[in-house]
């Protein structure tokens, strides 16, 4: 947080196995994005209110590797420009410690790979702010 309840962050979010693309290329989406956050909070409960831009990389993997002068990959990537925009509900059941619900939606351009230019990623954290309301 820059000033009072606004500032920024940045999120890296990717798909922990592999998954089939058309039934038979393995495939991971990995998620970059960087946001302006607006972040009220009303005693033991706070929001976060996020949105931002950010790149999507879909890797797509193969049977053998692919090296140059750098290094070895088994992988091709396809990215994208995407925008994004998120919500939480932060609460304070005790001091510091938080339980944090959070929804995500990506608006991804020309992403010809997949049926829909939209992804979702919803998720709940629990943690410790070293400054309720951060």
């Amino acid at each position: 947080m820059l000033k009072h309840q606004l500032g920024f962050n940045g999120e890296v979010a990717w798909r922990a196995s592999q998954n089939l693309y058309a039934g038979v290329q393995p495939f991971r989406p990995i998620l970059f994005d960087f946001n302006g956050v607006y972040a009220p909070q009303r005693g033991n409960i706070g929001g976060e209110f996020m949105a931002g831009i950010g790149v999507e990389s879909v890797r797509f993997y193969q049977p053998f590797f692919t090296c140059n002068f750098v290094s070895c990959t088994d992988y091709s990537s396809s990215n994208h420009f995407l925008g994004h925009f998120g919500a939480a509900f932060r609460w304070y059941p005790y001091g510091n410690f938080f339980i944090r619900p959070e929804a995500h939606l990506y608006l991804i351009n020309n992403n010809f790979e997949f049926s829909s230019s939209r992804a979702t990623r919803f998720g709940v954290s629990i943690g410790y702010s070293f400054k309720p309301g951060f």
